[in-house]
């Protein structure tokens, strides 16, 4: 049985995909087979950083063609990698229907490999956390950056209400109770993981422990990016620690990588860091990364964890969808401050930056205002 091994961020831009094309690589280097699967669906990119010109086979083709699934895992350059490309040419792929997801899941699990690796879009849409929540061992990229610090924890926290309510289903007491809670987004945001626990296990116990077991064979892997000195280091142990107090979510320190300039001439070169530049301290910090993968014992769900079961009535609607998203960037927020792992000094600066970018936003909307205005004047005097 391949292990799964899914590759997340809260936010674009931290070295997600960097992560997935180079490990699978550093993996196949070392006798593994390997199978890389772009899944970042309606902004896919992986073939530009391996080098890989997928041509038809794609899973865009096999969604709409109907192609055998076995004709889109093409061979690559690299000893012992296959690669999977996504479809960025077909927007329908960013919304997956139900039966879509449940057939692309049972395929993804039928590979014969040793390690699949699928690389996820950026965000905490529902089809990202279900397929993150394929395997317990999945690993979140983010960066020192306020904003990535910050969305890493979001992800988290996301994957693990995610987790709670594929556990507690409908008709349950348990489910009931997150109902009646979510009816008042602002209680349930206040309620951590570890109270709210509590009080599930007073109305529905055996759900409860059940959940509680599942939390403990959950245990994501961390992979700090873009640092600039040891200090930056740091970030990593105050998620950590965010996601014990806040969320009763042990998580496990996968790496450092630091910034290096070296990755933007690879994929100008459309060549992996590990082949460009196998001995650079970016590279050497990735051939760590898969020695970890490898040493490390894998960790499976129970057996009635079925992601095909997944369903989508946890939420209904987008405008619910948008005000659950907002309560829980603000809640993501007040775990970070109230836990020391957000300074007050850094929440300031990332207030100022997002004040920066709406005022030049403003401005951007002004001037094309006035274009549009002149543009219709000139339209009446013709």
């Amino acid at each position: 049985m391949a292990q799964i091994i899914p590759v997340a961020s809260g936010k674009g831009g931290v070295g997600k995909s960097l992560l997935s094309a180079n490990l699978a690589i550093a993996l196949g280097q070392q006798g593994m087979r390997v199978v890389l699967a772009d899944l970042d669906l309606g902004a896919s990119n992986l073939h530009l950083v391996i080098g890989q010109h997928p041509g038809n086979a794609s899973l865009g083709s096999w969604f709409t063609e109907k192609t055998e699934f076995k004709d889109i895992v093409q061979p690559t350059d690299y000893p012992n990698v296959s690669f999977i490309a996504g479809d960025s040419q077909i927007p329908d792929l960013t919304s997956l229907k139900y039966s879509q997801k449940i057939r692309l899941i049972r395929n993804l699990k039928n590979i014969d490999t040793d390690f699949l690796i699928l690389d996820l879009g950026a965000g905490t849409h529902q089809f990202i956390l279900d397929m993150f929540l394929l395997s317990p061992q999945g690993i979140v990229v983010s960066a020192p950056a306020v904003t990535a610090t910050l969305n890493g924890y979001l992800f988290l926290k996301n994957a693990v209400f995610r987790l709670l309510y594929t556990t507690f289903r409908r008709n349950t007491p348990g489910r009931e109770l997150l109902d009646n809670l979510k009816k008042n987004s602002q209680s349930m945001q206040k309620l951590y993981i570890p109270q709210l626990v509590q009080a599930l296990g007073q109305v529905d116990p055996d759900t409860t422990q059940l959940f509680i077991s599942r939390m403990q064979q959950f245990r994501p892997r961390l992979v700090m990016n873009m640092i600039e000195n040891p200090q930056d280091a740091d970030k990593a142990q105050r998620i950590k620690t965010s996601c014990n107090q806040y969320l009763g979510l042990e998580i496990d320190f996968l790496g450092l990588m630091y910034r290096d300039m070296l990755q933007d001439k690879a994929l100008s070169s459309q060549l992996p860091v590990i082949v460009y530049k196998p001995k650079s301290v970016l590279g050497q910090a990735i051939y760590r990364i898969s020695d970890k993968v490898i040493a490390t014992p894998q960790r499976n769900f129970d057996a009635d964890f079925d992601p095909e079961t997944f369903n989508a009535d946890s939420f209904n609607n987008a405008e619910e969808e948008a005000m659950i998203d907002y309560d829980f960037k603000l809640s993501g927020i007040d775990d970070l401050v109230s836990g020391g792992s957000l300074t007050i000094g850094e929440l300031a600066e990332m207030i100022k930056t997002q004040q920066y970018e709406l005022t030049q936003l403003k401005k951007e909307n002004m001037l094309l205002k006035s274009k549009l205005v002149k543009a219709a004047e000139q339209g009446f005097k013709v």
